[in-house]
């Protein structure tokens, strides 16, 4: 049982997001680790720091090896990170000369955190312009009709339907630009070793990273990132600007929804225990609950930019927080919005 909303027995129902929530998951997340370690031990032989024949056994080994999130839950408790868990229960089958020699903890989990971000925007982009269609669609639909147009809440004059539709509609596409945008900056290996100069791997270096990069499907960095996080603040900043797009389509389907407004008709809304007449636009409450869960998220973000020296633990702990609870509430936000489009019946005065 989890206490996350996003995860939760019962609140999952309304928050959670199945796709979102594999991308982030702990299985995830190892195998994303497991296979840094395994591109890592390849490059090793590559370049000459362990016999090519080892590295290569060493890379299937674990890449085989299976082993439960679970398992490095007491080394976790006891290091702050994963990994030298993880390299314990290796070493069981994987020659220690073809294992993780020059690498860090954060050249780990920061790579599998690449490999995740790669994903979680596949999915996001797929849904953004989903959600485009679908929106014109609605356009196309009742694009003619005429609404009440509002501004500081009262009456201003009428405006067409696709008016309105074109504010929720409109961001969408510069929403996918900044992700696509984001991909170089964020989809990139992280390699640093012990205090973040690659000083372990010598002249050998850039041939290391460039190895590992390209089995990864990464960009190879000239210098770690371990202490310079602004791409992936500027992922949660861009999260944020998702949900908060929906989350001003969701407050305008709420208001046009109120009785004496009308100005909308939804089909499978909310029931109430008390009052059986009622159909709440719940999904559209949704989308409201979600932008400001994100825009309160995303300073913390931005708190965790500020790293000691060469690498913080505390800094890059609230990362880990944070950063999965974002991406899940922008899923969500897109799959309701989504969602809400396919209930709407009517647009416009009736």
């Amino acid at each position: 049982m989890t206490i996350s909303a996003f995860e939760h027995p019962w609140l999952g129902g309304y928050f959670g997001d199945p796709e979102t929530a594999a991308i982030w998951s702990p299985e995830r997340q190892l195998r994303h680790m497991l296979a840094f370690e395994a591109a890592w031990s390849r490059a090793l032989g590559v370049s000459g720091f362990c016999d090519a024949g080892e590295a290569e056994m060493a890379a299937k080994a674990i890449e085989a090896a299976e082993i439960s999130p679970e398992a490095l839950r007491p080394g976790m408790a006891a290091d702050g990170v994963p990994v030298p868990a993880l390299l314990a229960l290796l070493r069981k089958s994987v020659p220690d000369a073809a294992l993780h020699k020059g690498a860090t903890s954060q050249d780990v989990v920061d790579t599998a955190l690449a490999l995740t971000l790669r994903e979680t925007t596949a999915l996001f982009l797929d849904r953004l312009a989903e959600l485009g269609a679908a929106l014109k669609a609605l356009e196309s639909a009742y694009g003619d009709e005429t609404l009440m147009g509002r501004t500081r809440m009262q009456a201003a004059a009428e405006i067409k339907v696709r008016e309105r539709i074109a504010t929720w509609r409109l961001p969408l596409a510069d929403h996918a630009d900044r992700l696509s945008a984001l991909g170089p900056r964020v989809e990139k290996v992280q390699i640093g070793g012990a205090a973040g100069d690659r000083a372990a791997l010598g002249e050998k270096a850039d041939a290391m990273v460039a190895s590992v990069a390209a089995e990864l499907g990464l960009r190879p960095t000239g210098k770690a990132w371990h202490a310079m996080r602004e791409g992936i603040a500027d992922y949660a900043s861009t999260l944020s600007l998702v949900s908060g797009t929906l989350g001003k389509m969701g407050q305008d389907v709420a208001l046009m929804a109120q009785q004496g407004i009308d100005e909308i008709a939804l089909s499978g809304g909310g029931g109430s225990s008390a009052m059986p007449h009622k159909s709440n636009p719940v999904l559209a409450e949704l989308l409201v609950t979600l932008a400001r869960f994100n825009a309160v998220q995303v300073s913390g973000l931005h708190h965790a930019l500020v790293h000691e020296q060469e690498r913080s633990g505390a800094a890059w702990n609230l990362e880990w927080m944070i950063l999965p609870q974002m991406a899940l509430a922008t899923g969500r936000s897109l799959s309701a919005a989504l969602e809400l489009c396919g209930r709407i019946r009517r647009i416009g005065k009736g």
